[in-house]
Parts: C-alpha cells; structure tokens; sequence
C-alpha cells in the first residue's frame, strides 16, 4: 500500500476510495458465486453425478454422498444470488457516486438517485443512453438473482438441474450487458479490449467460483459413505480441466490488456497502475503454481488410488489433501479481487509513453504466443496423465 501511495505521488496515481475497493470487489466476489457456481454445476457437479451413477432415487447407501452434494449445492446457489443482489446494487450506486461529480457513496445507495442515474439521457454521439445500459444489466441480474435464490425453497429444490441451467446464461449476460458500449468503436482494437476484458472477467469468475463451490461442498463429509471418494475424484478431475482452459483464457487475455496499459517493463514499478498490476500478477501466478501441484501431484495419486480401488486412499486425497490445497487458491483469488479496483487509469498515460496501437505483427505474434500456450496447457494435461499412469504402474511392477 505505501508503494502505491508513493507512485500516486509520483506519478499521478488515484488510489481508489475506500467504498470504490468494497464495491468492486464486492461485485467481482458476486459474478464469481453466480458465474463460478453455476457453470461448475454444469460442467462437472451434474456430468460426475451421472458418470458415477449417483441418483436421488437410489436406495443404495452411496446414494447419500449424492443427495448431501445436491443439496448443499442448491443452498450455496441460493446464497450466492443473495450475494449477487447485494453487491450489484452496491455496484450500481458506485457507478452512480462516479458519474455524479461530488456525490458521496451514502447518497448514491438512495433509490431515487439510481433512478435518475438510469433515466438520464443519451450523451451526444451515442446509439444509446449508458443508464439504459445499466437498466437491462440490473433487471437481468435481479432476475438471475430471484432464480437462484429460489432454491432455498424445498419445492424448487425438486427442479435444481433446471433452475442452475437456466440461471447459467443469464449470469453471465448479467456480465455482457454491462460491457455493451454506448458508442460505437471506432476500431478493430477496441472491439478486441471489450471482446478480451469479458473473456478475462468470464474465465476468471468460472475459475475462482468454481473452486469455491467446490471447497464449499468438500466440507461436508459428515455423510459420506466409503463410495463417495469416487465421486470426488470425478469432480476433481472435470473440474481441473475446466479450470485447464479459464487459465489459458485468463493468461491471453491478460497479456492483451496489460500490453495495452503498461508501454515498458519499467512501468510495472515506476506507475500506480504498474506497481497494482504486479501484485495482481504475482498472486495469479500463485494460483497457477496451485493448480500445478494439483495436476502433477494430486491428480495422478488420485488416478492411483482410482484405479487401485482404495476407497480409503482416494476419500483422504480427494477430502482432504485436495480441498487444502483449494482454500490457498481461494485465497489467492480473493487477494486478486482485492487487488483489481486499485488497476484504475493505464501506467502508459502516468508514464506518458504513447497509446498502445496494434498491427499486423501484434496480432501474428499474439496468435503465435495464443498457440504456444495452448499447446502447453494441452501438453500439461496429457503429462498429469502420464504421471497417474506411471504412479499407477509403480506398485504392479514392485
């Protein structure tokens, strides 16, 4: 904090108010629960159900495990749209706190102050007024919002399949909407910042949401019966290769917007926004050091332990030692969140250095970084395979 205080001195760097860090991060920790739950559910919590077999209407023992997932999947849905309601208000009042010169945070949370700020009209040269913007974006996250919270209703908990498919794509239009510009962009690479700041915000929320969830419903084993560690590790294994592709999506696009602030590697420790970038990048790089151990060491151990049909092996790694693991990952998230609302303005305008423009060989040496990344992330799951199969094949051959 007092390096940024320093280069706010320095070099022109704002630090954010106190109420623009809650807000903020607030909102990103709610697009996470909404974003990160629902797409979690989809892509992993319902196909491992299935793929091990688990159905509520089993009266096989194994069949508990199922029901608690179930349920404590719906509670933490049902919650996360509280969160999402909560922090998107508060959002919505920071924005109109911004937009009105002087307006204290207090006033803004006034709903006639948000109405006015939603009913103001067009700016001159725009398709569209921004308030209107913000209008469809907050009538879709109360809706996604209402969806989810429904499931703290026994009744619609009959219907959780259904209610999390359907609250999937409109958490993530609550996103999109946002990002909609009141004015036409007047170039190729505008349209790539909006296209690649979603793609940034999207993955980034699946893959911190998703763990959360995850480690939320680790906690419970007070049901688990000796079946359920192979349900577990099918969790652990869809959702690693989810969580596969959002870093791939993170690390791209990342390196777009940060070439597109930061004109020097100096600036990174000479400007606010810099010094703010390299804190978010060092805990991101945290992050992917966890998800690292994970691949090459506890998801061929768990593949052991799988294919060994050690019940008791996979509920320890897959109960324990994974979710462990996972709350240092979230923790790092959190401290990201945190660090986002302090990336405010660009080190290229404090520095002084000249807008960020691209060409031909920006975008060719983008494709070929975008391809080489690819490739070792594709090159990073198929060694995670290899190392389970040879940890598998160290006990036979002994």
């Amino acid at each position: 904090m007092n390096s940024l205080l320093l280069a706010a001195n320095t070099a022109g760097y704002t630090t954010p108010q106190a109420w623009r860090v809650l807000t903020k991060t607030g909102y990103f920790l709610g697009l996470s629960g909404a974003i990160g739950a629902t797409v979690t559910y989809a892509t992993t919590v319902r196909p491992a159900l299935r793929a091990t077999g688990r159905t509520t209407g089993s009266s096989d023992r194994s069949s508990d495990g199922a029901t608690a997932l179930r349920s404590r999947t719906a509670s933490y849905v049902a919650w996360a749209g509280v969160v999402l309601l909560v922090a998107g208000y508060c959002q919505l009042a920071a924005r109109v706190a911004r937009a009105g010169k002087g307006t204290p945070f207090g006033e803004a949370l006034a709903p006639s102050r948000i109405w006015d700020f939603l009913q103001a009209p067009a700016a001159k040269g725009a398709w569209i007024a921004q308030g209107t913007v913000y209008l469809v974006q907050s009538i879709v996250l109360v809706v996604t919002a209402a969806a989810m919270i429904s499931l703290f209703a026994p009744t619609a908990r009959r219907h959780t399949d259904r209610i999390a498919l359907a609250a999937l794509p409109l958490s993530l239009a609550v996103t999109l909407i946002a990002a909609v510009p009141a004015t036409t962009p007047d170039g190729l690479d505008r349209w790539l910042d909006l296209a690649l700041d979603q793609t940034h915000i999207v993955s980034g929320t699946v893959w911190l949401g998703g763990l959360a969830l995850l480690a939320a419903l680790a906690t419970g084993r007070g049901r688990l019966a000796d079946g359920d560690g192979l349900l577990w590790a099918e969790l652990w294994r869809r959702f690693s290769l989810v969580a596969l592709v959002c870093v791939g999506a993170v690390l791209i696009s990342g390196l777009w917007l940060s070439w597109k602030h930061v004109g020097a590697l100096s600036q990174l420790w000479t400007t606010g926004y810099g010094l703010a970038l390299l804190v978010k990048i060092a805990l991101v790089l945290g992050l992917v050091a966890a998800g690292a151990f994970n691949q090459f060491w506890l998801m061929p151990r768990i593949a052991q332990a799988r294919r060994a049909d050690d019940a008791a092996s996979l509920r320890h790694l897959t109960l324990r030692h994974f979710p462990k693991v996972v709350l240092v990952e979230i923790a790092l998230g959190a401290a990201v969140l945190l660090a986002m609302p302090f990336l405010a303005g660009s080190a290229r305008t404090e520095a002084g250095s000249a807008k960020a423009v691209s060409s031909g060989s920006i975008f060719i040496a983008g494709a070929l970084l975008a391809l080489t990344l690819a490739g070792s992330l594709y090159a990073t799951a198929k060694a995670s395979e290899a190392l389970a199969r040879r940890t598998a094949a160290a006990p036979a051959a002994s």
